[in-house]
């Protein structure tokens, strides 16, 4: 993987990588899929508070990003969240808009993410939201290298047989690396290299209902310390 601009074709207002032939979010649903996989399989919004720091494979649109900032608004805890995102295929402003303005129940936060981040800013604290850091670059490179540690993570590359390196044993080791002890993580696919992967990183792990049409999603947990 090297480090440029997301080439895209469209279906039915859903943006398609080229790359991998494979939907940047659900035909069907892609926020109520965020908030199935991704909130609900790292136990999303209840464990919100403190400094909590998400760390995530692939920011795509922003959607995960900005359905996770939305429940946390609403959850209304203290604290503040901080969002980590490794993306190989950063993709243009006005494709992310077009992308997102599908989602107007999070459009206020859509409008602020677009309007103050771009893919050349390291790292910035959005106005009343979180602090975003997208790494870009080829994460088997970035990650190991983040000297962040999350409470949970967001693993979602694109589908493992269309895009291998977001799912190869030394990456999730390094996903287990950088996890808190009674951390999580949660993923769209149950592939069976995939699972053995997280539990060969350290991870519990469990075969869950995925969302929509696939019958089947991850989700992992760290051992508490000892």
């Amino acid at each position: 993987m090297t480090d440029q601009t997301a080439k895209l074709d469209w279906r039915d207002g859903v943006p398609i990588a080229t790359a991998f032939d494979d939907p940047y979010y659900s035909l069907d649903d892609g926020l109520a899929e965020t908030a199935h996989v991704f909130l609900a399989g790292n136990d999303l919004p209840a464990r919100f508070g403190g400094d909590f720091q998400i760390a995530e494979l692939g920011f795509g649109t922003g959607l995960n990003l900005l359905v996770t900032w939305a429940a946390w608004a609403e959850a209304g805890h203290p604290g503040h969240l901080h969002f980590t995102s490794f993306e190989a295929f950063p993709m243009q402003l006005h494709d992310m808009r077009e992308a997102l303005e599908h989602f107007p129940q999070i459009a206020s936060f859509a409008e602020t993410l677009l309007s103050e981040w771009t893919p050349q800013i390291d790292q910035i604290t959005l106005t009343n939201g979180p602090t975003l850091l997208v790494v870009t670059g080829d994460a088997r490179l970035t990650l190991p290298a983040w000297g962040g540690i999350a409470d949970a993570w967001f693993l979602d590359g694109f589908s493992p047989a269309k895009n291998p390196e977001l799912w190869e044993p030394d990456l999730l080791e390094a996903v287990g690396q950088h996890t808190k002890p009674g951390g999580t993580a949660a993923t769209y696919s149950a592939a069976g290299h995939v699972r053995q992967a997280l539990t060969d990183a350290g991870f519990d792990v469990t075969r869950t209902p995925g969302f929509g049409r696939k019958r089947h999603m991850t989700r992992a947990r760290m051992p508490d310390a000892e």
